[in-house]
């Protein structure tokens, strides 16, 4: 049942409502003249704090750098084939104006209060379909969003993670990776949710950096590899290798599911969960954040997604190590993949870089589940609890079952992307600025 949901919502429902919601706001986003270089750059670094503007994008590329490029990008290509990659590809372009609309409707619903900004999807659809709707059923839908968000934060956010950083482990030791990593995050919880932005924009950047000089080590060492890589990519992504055996359009179809929906996965382009964090920013500029959201998806997905895939497929075309169409162990594959293609020391070091990649995603996701509490009540208790699931759920997630655990994380990130883009439609008038207010050029 779980598998018939999670097809229909992956691979069906949310590539379609995606794409309608991107077409929808071409008129209102004018991405071609926000991504034209010099009024893109001056947009970002034209930002009047732009040291804050940084901290609340490393919390957002917390929340989808590391495991979602790694495992990720693995269970794309081990369940829907090298083609997966190039919808991962279209899919990043496509909802790069839902990715500007989300972050630029948080920033201009935020709220704010003795410790500063804050906001989130709950809060456009609470107080901007409320003039549509009336404010009593637009703050259930907040409402109803704001667990969907808490719920994504325990199994996308934390489960999903802890099984990642586990799976690199032997399996005796699996259990205490996530003792590790539970400890990790009570660490970050007793810290306090405000400060998960400093240790993020610490822990990032030489996370990222490192995993980047690794990857292009491989590519470029094996670079008359990858026009043939390239070729199996297009190829698959446009053909069926299964119409040969009656299935027509199988591969295609897998390709897209899982190119989309793991995409959504790593960039959380769309689903809602990150404008919480770009919210908090204390830039006045909605523009200016919103483009920051826009670097978060051609970094995490054009740069870090495309490495790791070439990394896998180099090795798997020298070794044949991926499992085809089997989710187990899927970032074991990638250290695998990694350690062939490099030497034992990259191999333990790259294990650790998991672990933390794995940590700083939690404790990300444990921000904006912890708003989607505060959005709900102001109750201590209900905090409490769900800080202690949050620890709960990194040692679970190191023991659970990985198919089972995929399925649940992509129905509820189908589902959150695909109320939140129908939220953005009806908003859509709100993203209406003439180029001089936004900066752009006529």
């Amino acid at each position: 049942m779980l598998d018939l949901i999670s097809n229909f919502i992956g691979s069906s429902l949310t590539p379609v409502i995606l794409l309608i919601t991107a077409l929808i706001l071409i008129p209102y986003v004018k991405t071609r003249q926000i991504l034209r270089p010099k009024a893109f750059v001056s947009s970002v670094l034209g930002s009047e704090n732009r040291s804050s503007a940084w901290r609340s994008l490393s919390l957002a590329l917390a929340g989808t750098l590391g495991v979602g490029n790694i495992t990720g990008v693995t269970s794309a290509i081990v369940s829907g084939g090298p083609g997966s990659i190039f919808w991962m590809w279209a899919g990043s372009i496509v909802v790069i104006s839902v990715k500007y609309a989300e972050v630029y409707l948080a920033m201009i619903y935020r709220q704010s209060d003795k410790n500063g900004k804050y906001g989130g999807a709950m809060y456009y659809i609470r107080d901007g379909i409320g003039k549509i709707i009336g404010e009593n059923r637009s703050r259930i839908l907040g409402g109803i969003f704001a667990i969907l968000c808490i719920a994504n934060s325990l199994i996308t956010g934390n489960i999903v993670q802890a099984n990642a950083a586990s799976c690199v482990f032997p399996e005796e030791k699996r259990f205490l990776s996530g003792i590790v990593l539970a400890v990790l995050v009570l660490f970050s919880i007793t810290y306090g949710t405000r400060k998960i932005e400093k240790i993020t924009s610490h822990l990032i950047p030489p996370l990222a950096g490192f995993y980047m000089v690794v990857c292009l080590y491989v590519i470029i060492s094996n670079i008359t590899l990858i026009p043939k890589i390239f070729a199996d990519i297009i190829s698959s992504a446009l053909s069926s290798r299964a119409i040969f055996g009656g299935a027509v359009g199988f591969g295609v179809r897998e390709a897209l599911r899982f190119g989309i929906m793991r995409g959504i996965f790593s960039n959380e382009a769309g689903c809602g969960t990150s404008p919480t964090a770009h919210a908090s920013s204390s830039t006045e500029n909605p523009h200016s954040q919103a483009c920051c959201g826009i670097i978060e998806v051609i970094f995490d997905t054009i740069v870090l997604c495309t490495m790791t895939a070439f990394v896998l497929l180099i090795a798997d075309s020298k070794a044949s190590i991926i499992p085809w169409h089997s989710l187990r162990d899927v970032s074991a594959v990638t250290l695998d993949a990694f350690t062939l293609m490099t030497n034992n020391f990259i191999h333990s070091i790259l294990l650790v870089s998991i672990v933390l990649f794995a940590y700083a995603t939690i404790i990300a996701q444990f921000y904006y589940g912890m708003a989607g509490i505060n959005y709900l009540t102001n109750k201590k208790w209900l905090r409490i609890v769900y800080s202690a699931l949050s620890v709960i759920c990194a040692v679970a997630g190191s023991v659970i079952s990985a198919e089972a655990m995929w399925l649940s994380a992509d129905i509820i990130i189908g589902i959150m992307t695909s109320a939140n883009c129908i939220f953005i439609i009806i908003l859509r008038k709100d993203l209406r600025l003439s180029h001089n207010q936004r900066g752009l050029p006529h």
